[in-house]
């Protein structure tokens, strides 16, 4: 889906920086600038202002994130991030031609807030990405982005979805040379994250007021892993209930 570039990013005052730089001169030459060290976070463009392609792929990336953060909070690690910046390279911040994935799970991390993830700043790439197809992006996310993952950010497990076209769905893992190849679904259609221990489904129903095909995360077991929306709503049906078990309405309650 359409992403920001990074040299629009530098007319951005609030999250765009000058490279760290030091001015070195000698007896021949004129001042010369070089680059001294690899930028952190805070030296690097985050946000562009850019609108996404659709609302459909917004709330796509919103309803992966929303369910799969309350999880890696129990499970005490990881960060999951969409639609930010992705650095890894000297060469992708001087001629910027690589933009993020809309959805990606580094595991055994802190969960501290970023600006962006910087490759050489954490000392790890993600584990999972997820990439969300569009007509402008697909050919580049089933073809230069999946090379990208598989050569140089070496990604455990990348997935691609078309949430116009629910069929377009494929996963993809290394073999022992490290070339991918595809996942092969599971007896109820699903894609496992064997890096999660969770199942990646496609469900009909209504997020946000949209009803559609979604992808979303869900156990071994078959249940969903609920947004916090869901599990407050769940949590307020079982507790009605119980109320109801003991001769109480729960509507009539203040």
């Amino acid at each position: 889906m359409l992403e920001p570039t990074l040299t629009q990013s530098a007319k951005q005052a609030d999250c765009s920086k000058s490279l760290p730089q030091e001015t070195e001169y000698t007896d021949e030459q004129e001042p010369v600038e070089t680059v001294l060290r690899m930028p952190t976070q805070d030296e690097l463009p985050c946000d562009e202002g850019v609108p996404m392609e659709s609302q459909r792929h917004r709330l796509q990336i919103q309803l992966l994130i929303d369910s799969l953060q309350p999880w890696l909070a129990q499970q005490g690690s990881g960060y999951v991030g969409g639609n930010m910046f992705l650095y890894f390279s000297r060469q992708l911040f001087e001629n910027p031609n690589f933009k993020g994935p809309n959805f990606f799970v580094v595991l055994g991390v802190s969960q501290v807030e970023r600006k962006s993830w910087i490759v050489w700043n954490e000392d790890a790439s993600p584990d999972i990405v997820i990439e969300l197809l569009s007509e402008s992006t697909a050919a580049i996310d089933k073809g230069e982005k999946k090379t990208i993952y598989q050569d140089q950010l070496k990604v455990l497990e990348y997935y691609w979805f078309d949430p116009f076209n629910p069929e377009d769905f494929v996963g993809w893992k290394p073999n022992e040379k490290w070339v991918y190849q595809k996942k092969a679904f599971d007896a109820q259609n699903r894609l496992i994250s064997g890096q999660l221990g969770l199942a990646l489904v496609r469900w009909e129903g209504v997020f946000n007021g949209v009803k559609a095909i979604w992808l979303r995360w869900e156990t071994l077991e078959g249940e969903l892993l609920p947004t916090p929306y869901e599990y407050e709503r769940q949590r307020a049906e079982r507790l009605a209930a119980k109320l109801r078990a003991l001769g109480i309405n729960p509507d009539e309650l203040e």
